[in-house]
C-alpha cells in the first residue's frame, strides 16, 4: 500500500466522493486528471445512474446536485487537498512509520468526511424519491457488482488467488514510486503471506451493508416529509461503514489496517532514492492539476454556490 492507495481506499467509501475519485483515477496522466475532474459531472451521474436507473423526474434534480456540489468541491476542498500533496512531497523523500502512515489515512479520511456531509442534503432529498422500481434495480446491480468482486478476489485456486494479490499490491505500488525491483517484489511477495486480508470476510460485510442500503432506500422512497430523517440516516449509515456494528468485522477490519499502515511504511522504507523522488515528483503533478483546477472554477457557478 502506498500513499496514493491510502487516498483511494479511503475515498471509496463515501458515495458521491468514492464516483469522483474512482471516475478521476481513470485517467493516468496529470493533465488528464484535469480533463477527467473537468468532465466529473456527467461521468458521476452516468456512473450513478447505472445503479439507480433515474427518472424523468430525477434526472435534472441530480445533474444539478452533482454541478454545485462539484463547483463546491473544487473552490473549498481542492487547494486543502493540494496542501496536503505538498507536505507529502517532503514526507516521500524520507522514511516513515506505520503510524504516521495510519496518521496520513486519517487525514484523508477526515477530509471526504467533510465532501459526503457536504452532499447528505442533496442525497437525502433524492432518496425520498426512490420508487420501488429503482430499488429492485439497484439490488440486480448489486449482485452483478458481487459477481465482479468475486471474479477479481475470490478465485478458486489459491495460488492464484495470491498471485492475483501480489500483481494488484505491485500495480498500485509502481503508481506512485516507478518500477520496482525484482527484490522489492519478492519483500512484497513475502509480507502478503503474513496479510490477514479475507475477501470473504469483505464480501459478507459488503453484503451486509447493501442489504442496509435498500432498507433505507424502501424506508424513504416516497416520503417527502421525511428530509432530516433521511440525512440522519444517511450519516449513521456512513459511520457504520466506518465503524462496523459487527464485532467480528470490525476486529478483523483493525487487524487489516493495522498490517496494512506497517506494511505502506515498509514498502516506502525499501525505497531507494530515485524511486522516491520518482514519488514526489507524481504528487506534485497532482498538486498542480489541483491547483489549476481551483484557478478554472467557472465564476457563472461558482456565484451561485454558497461556501
Amino acid at each position: 500500500m502506498s500513499w496514493f492507495r491510502c487516498f483511494i481506499i479511503t475515498a471509496r467509501l463515501r458515495v458521491l466522493t468514492g464516483v469522483l475519485l474512482g471516475v478521476v483515477a481513470l485517467f493516468g496522466g496529470c493533465s488528464a486528471l484535469r480533463i477527467g475532474y473537468r468532465q466529473a459531472s456527467d461521468l458521476m451521474y452516468w456512473y450513478l445512474d447505472g445503479y439507480v436507473d433515474f427518472n424523468a423526474a430525477q434526472t435534472p434534480r441530480v445533474r444539478e446536485a452533482l454541478t454545485q456540489w462539484l463547483v463546491w468541491h473544487r473552490r473549498t476542498q481542492l487547494p486543502d487537498y493540494a496542501a496536503l500533496l505538498a507536505r507529502a512531497q517532503t514526507e516521500v523523500l524520507a522514511d516513515t512509520t506505520a503510524a504516521r502512515a495510519c496518521e496520513w489515512q486519517h487525514e484523508v479520511i477526515v477530509r471526504v468526511d467533510a465532501a459526503f456531509d457536504r452532499a447528505v442534503p442533496e442525497l437525502a432529498d433524492f432518496l425520498l424519491t426512490v420508487t420501488p422500481q429503482q430499488v429492485q434495480h439497484v439490488e440486480r446491480r448489486q449482485a452483478k457488482a458481487n459477481d465482479e468482486f468475486r471474479e477479481e478476489y475470490l478465485q478458486p485456486d489459491p495460488r492464484k488467488r495470491a498471485v492475483m494479490t501480489l500483481r494488484r499490491t505491485i500495480e498500485r505500488a509502481e503508481s506512485l514510486y516507478g518500477k520496482l525491483t525484482d527484490a522489492q517484489r519478492a519483500r512484497l511477495a513475502e509480507a502478503l503471506l503474513r496479510s490477514p486480508f479475507d475477501p470473504e470476510s469483505w464480501l459478507a460485510e459488503r453484503r451486509q451493508r447493501q442489504q442496509e442500503a435498500l432498507s433505507l432506500m424502501r424506508r424513504f422512497g416516497g416520503d417527502g416529509a421525511a428530509s432530516e430523517q433521511a440525512q440522519a440516516a444517511l450519516r449513521a449509515y456512513v459511520q457504520r461503514m466506518q465503524n462496523s456494528p459487527r464485532e467480528p468485522y470490525r476486529r478483523y477490519a483493525e487487524r487489516l489496517n493495522e498490517f496494512n499502515c506497517a506494511s505502506a511504511a515498509a514498502l516506502h522504507n525499501g525505497t531507494n532514492t530515485v524511486q522516491r523522488r520518482a514519488a514526489a515528483q507524481k504528487l506534485a503533478g497532482w498538486e498542480g492539476d489541483m491547483r489549476a483546477l481551483v484557478v478554472d472554477v467557472p465564476r457563472s457557478l461558482s456565484a451561485n454556490v454558497p461556501r
